[in-house]
């Protein structure tokens, strides 16, 4: 396989749309989340990512909403606007034994530490994890558009994720979004390890117009 270092906007329009087909479960009390953790934390690694309601206004913040967690198979929305950030999930998200897969972690974990105070371990950051196999593009979208020649739909990222009830729209865009980051994990694993896999050459770039 031969890893290309970018993909251009214009390119990744013209892929076709990926979406995460696995059971997708949302999480709205205490007691689901417990159960869904115990699941979690019996897997050794996992795709990690968050929605927060998107401000309009000068000045106003929210807190975030949505902690999306998936495993190969299936994918949870912990709706924190409802639960909070829980005993259960601050225990997962320490875990040092359980590899949780994101991109753009910081932000996750910065939002994520206002709704309460915790130590996160066994985080992978993947906008770091790519370098290694040269890809030089940063958004999720474009890693994924590189790898899988697929696209990533952002169409509900400026949604409301405090809404009653999601939308069926919402919760693919979530789950597909936290599933995705541990595809390409678990794919670049693979090349590792069988090292079939080759960088583009820099001469046979061409420098997208900017």
């Amino acid at each position: 396989m031969v890893i290309r270092r970018t993909i251009s906007k214009e390119e990744i329009k013209e892929l076709p749309k990926v979406l995460f087909e696995g059971p997708i479960h949302v999480i709205q009390s205490e007691k689901e989340t417990d159960k869904a953790v115990a699941y979690l934390q019996a897997q050794s690694v996992l795709g990690i990512d968050s929605e927060t309601r998107p401000s309009f206004t000068k000045g106003q913040n929210h807190k975030v909403a949505l902690l999306q967690i998936s495993s190969d198979e299936c994918c949870f929305l912990f709706r924190l606007n409802m639960t909070g950030l829980t005993q259960s999930l601050i225990g997962l998200l320490e875990n040092p034994a359980v590899m949780k897969i994101g991109l753009s972690l910081r932000d996750d974990f910065m939002m994520l530490h206002k709704r309460a105070p915790f130590n996160q371990q066994g985080c992978i950051e993947l906008q770091e994890f790519v370098r290694a196999f040269g890809i030089q593009d940063k958004s999720l979208q474009k890693i994924y558009g590189i790898l899988f020649n697929k696209k990533i739909s952002k169409s509900q990222r400026l949604s409301n994720w405090e809404a009653d009830v999601l939308t069926d729209a919402q919760k693919q865009y979530a789950a597909t979004d936290a599933w995705a980051c541990l595809n390409i994990y678990n794919l670049l694993q693979k090349l590792k390890q069988t090292g079939d896999f080759e960088i583009e050459k820099e001469e046979a770039l061409i420098s997208e117009p900017k």
